[in-house]
């Protein structure tokens, strides 16, 4: 080979191999990025939207890298699908009883932790048009009431204080969770729907709260817990340590919710 062809062949080869060490330089930068990319699933009662939404942000901020995407239903609606294996890392629900389902059927990585309480409250349309002033004023002939379907804490907690009270309701409709309920108020579908609370608050001016006395017949506690599945069990430890440690008690005191 002549001189200058032995040059530009040592040249050429210098220019791949740099370029082929450029390719490999942002993986050789980035230990850790293997840990990138990683999505933790929590699946959450529909009242906890809004301070769930809030400390998935704080949980996503202090974890870089990690995507927490929420999926917010009816306590039990959860239960029957983490039972039928979908792939949730948390579990938060709005009443002990459906938390023990999974944990009965072994289907969480330990104890379950109590984070927050919430009671009932009747949503009206702002201006009342039913002149709703208590509980009892729900059964009154021609007043369309909704509620959550007996299966769900919200419902379960309806008929706890129906019980309780001696008033018995008749709903025009029965929903999966309250979020659905709060929306037959808000489109003008019923004159009243019972609700938490926390769903009155976090409504705003669209709707108008009416505390009643009986609602402290049924408090409802809601757990926390690593669904056993899990394949990212740190994750899901840590994302139930911000919830009970002092930034998730705030988030939900701000939002409404009571200690446990």
């Amino acid at each position: 080979m002549k001189l200058g062809n032995r040059i530009a062949a040592v040249v050429m080869a210098a220019a791949v191999s740099g370029a082929a060490a450029a390719c490999a330089a942002p993986a050789d930068r980035n230990p850790a990025a293997g840990d990138s990319g990683r999505t933790l699933t929590v699946f959450a009662a529909a009242s906890l939207k809004a301070p769930f939404t809030k400390l998935a942000a704080t949980f996503e901020e202090g974890h870089p890298g990690t995507k927490v995407a929420l999926s917010f239903a009816g306590s039990s609606d959860l239960v029957t699908q983490i039972s039928q294996g979908a792939p949730a890392d948390v579990f938060a629900s709005a009443d002990t009883r459906n938390m023990t389902k999974l944990a009965d059927a072994g289907l969480l990585d330990g104890a379950a932790a109590n984070f927050a309480t919430n009671v009932l409250a009747i949503a009206v349309p702002p201006a009342n048009p039913a002149s709703i002033a208590s509980f009892a004023d729900l059964a009154r002939p021609g007043v369309r009431v909704v509620v959550c379907a007996g299966q769900v804490p919200c419902g379960a907690a309806t008929a706890a204080v129906e019980k309780a009270t001696g008033v018995t309701l008749k709903p025009v409709s029965e929903e999966s969770s309250v979020t659905d309920v709060l929306g037959k108020v808000t489109s003008g579908e019923a004159d009243a729907g019972i609700v938490y609370v926390t769903d009155v608050k976090a409504a705003g001016d669209k709707v108008k709260g009416i505390p009643f006395a009986e609602a402290g017949k049924a408090v409802n506690v809601y757990p926390i817990a690593t669904v056993g599945s899990s394949r990212n069990k740190e994750l899901a430890a840590a994302f139930s340590a911000l919830v009970t440690g002092a930034e998730g008690k705030k988030v939900l005191a701000d939002a409404g919710f009571g200690a446990p």
